[in-house]
């Protein structure tokens, strides 16, 4: 896929973190803290980065949010760093005791940092940050207002290319997310069938750039069917 200025960022560019108002960081110390990725020997940004504690039955647990107690053992927001943190036991070795990290360790990250995305759709809905369905999206797009254009994977093409065109005509295009489906976002938002969603530019756009950053390190944000049109 040739990149444009409609594309997704890439995964370097989209994984700075912010989570929820409650979870926001408080001081610039607490915004630019850093940890070691056990993979790599990297010292990161944790917004780039995965915690995981030991779990009370010795198990890896992720911990997304940050908050659960224990050591954090930290990996790079990235499928290839999680499996091989698995495959060459960095955890117990990080945690200098024995821990069982499950084989599907990186799917069961997909799978929250999905339910995060989707999540942070409705309480954007909530804010007033999101619109969606053709016409609106249209609007905002042309206003200029536009930070994202979430399509749904399963939507008819031709719409979505209209959206395209009106998109690059802006001197900030907004960026172009199509990792899930029309019943996803109608159940995350709470909208019904929804095919078109634009997020408002703003700190709800930022924050779930910054989920969908991470996200990214784990699966296509874009359908490899959409092909060139993106």
């Amino acid at each position: 896929m040739t990149p444009s200025s409609c594309a997704i960022p890439s995964r370097v560019e989209t994984r700075r973190h912010l989570n929820d108002l409650d979870e926001l960081p408080k001081t610039h110390a607490e915004q630019s803290r850093e940890r070691r990725d056990i993979v790599s020997g990297e010292v990161m940004p944790e917004s780039r980065l995965i915690r995981f504690v030991a779990g009370p039955d010795g198990g890896v647990v992720p911990d997304l949010g940050r908050s659960l107690p224990g050591r954090g053992l930290w990996v790079e927001a990235t499928r290839e760093a999680v499996d091989a943190a698995v495959r060459r036991g960095l955890f117990s070795r990080a945690a200098k005791t024995k821990l069982n990290a499950a084989p599907d360790l990186a799917d069961q990250v997909e799978n929250l940092l999905e339910r995060r995305c989707l999540e942070r759709l409705g309480l954007a809905r909530r804010a007033g940050a999101l619109t969606w369905g053709f016409e609106k999206a249209s609007a905002a797009i042309a206003s200029g207002k536009a930070a994202w254009m979430v399509e749904a994977s399963d939507g008819a093409p031709d719409r979505r290319r209209k959206l395209l065109q009106i998109a690059r005509k802006q001197p900030r295009p907004p960026r172009l997310c199509g990792c899930f489906t029309s019943e996803q976002l109608g159940l995350a938002t709470g909208a019904g069938h929804v095919i078109h969603l634009v997020f408002l530019a703003g700190r709800w756009a930022e924050r779930w750039s910054d989920e969908l950053g991470r996200l990214a390190g784990f699966r296509p944000i874009l359908p490899e069917s959409w092909g060139e049109e993106a």
